[in-house]
């Protein structure tokens, strides 16, 4: 393996980009909305289409702001059909983002015979050019896509620390954070606009299959760790980074025990994060599935092996 400094600024951008996700990802499993973030991912969609169709242009900027309001449209439209429609709430994302989805999949087929819109793009990213676009920092060049992702983790980070009290609070007692004038529906529109903001930026350089991942599974990951907040938020972010770290050294790597030259950065990253998921489902401390048959087994052990009563 002939290791560059493409590779490692892949690295560095896909790492960035997990950090940032799995940042609001804690609260979405907290509040057991783990698919809002694929909801809002797929719904983005016409947001991007939109703001080409106005604009006559792919400037990051009209895309990022057309993107971003429809991200936290999807979850103002997920709660009015929840409330209003008296809709389970998987149902009502199920009905939004389907919604939303293949609208935008309509408009972007009709804006891409104007321009080279590409669908696959949005979907898979396209991280191992990440390196080929660049912007001048000071003295420095980086990819332009990592300086995006590192504004989107500086901001995401600096919510979660401003704010921590009232996000924990909200996230596993609303009806209390609303008693002690901590408004709840302004933390939950917080969470939504973090995390539509967070999946834009993330578009275009590696897709939305890792970005829903990224939301997701790291902090599923940490919740089989940890019951404690700040250690979850904690190891969240280090399996986030472990598997963008190990995506791109297996995408480079365990193909080639098949015959094969690479695959993609982006689906190697998402499958290590159910890597890492495994691996903690069956090894925690507390919940692992071979700790707790490790106890049961020396729990009868124990029992076949006492002492017999004595009369």
């Amino acid at each position: 393996m002939n290791w560059t400094s493409f590779d490692t600024w892949i690295v560095i951008t896909a790492a960035l980009c997990a950090v940032a996700c799995a940042l609001p990802g804690c609260f979405l499993v907290l509040r057991k909305m783990s698919m809002m973030g694929d909801a809002i991912s797929h719904a983005v969609l016409p947001g991007l289409a939109v703001a080409f169709l106005i604009t006559g242009t792919r400037a990051s900027s009209a895309m990022f702001i057309g993107a971003a309001i429809v991200g936290i449209l999807t979850a103002v439209f997920t709660q009015w059909i929840s409330k209003v429609g008296n809709v389970d709430r998987g149902a009502a994302m199920g009905i939004v983002f389907t919604t939303l989805f293949a609208i935008g999949l309509l408009l972007i087929v009709r804006a891409a015979d104007h321009v080279d819109l590409d669908p696959g793009c949005v979907l898979y990213g396209a991280i191992e050019l990440v390196p080929l676009d660049t912007v001048r920092l000071g003295e420095f060049e980086v990819p332009r896509a990592a300086a995006v992702l590192g504004v989107v983790l500086i901001a995401n980070f600096g919510i979660v620390v401003a704010l921590f009290k009232e996000l924990r609070l909200s996230a596993f007692d609303p009806a209390l954070a609303d008693t002690l004038g901590f408004s709840s529906r302004f933390f939950h529109y917080l969470l939504m606009t973090m995390v539509a903001v967070t999946t834009v930026a993330s578009f275009e350089a590696v897709g939305s299959i890792i970005v829903i991942a990224m939301l997701i599974v790291p902090a599923a990951t940490a919740l089989l760790l940890t019951r404690r907040l700040i250690p979850m938020i904690a190891i969240a972010c280090g399996v986030a980074f472990l598997a963008a770290a190990l995506g791109h050294v297996s995408a480079l790597t365990v193909p080639r025990w098949f015959g094969f030259d690479t695959t993609t950065s982006s689906g190697m990253m998402a499958a290590m994060t159910g890597l890492l998921f495994g691996l903690a489902w069956l090894f925690s401390p507390s919940e692992g599935l071979v700790i707790r048959w490790l106890h049961q087994r020396r729990g009868s052990d124990g029992l076949r092996g006492g002492s017999p009563a004595q009369g």
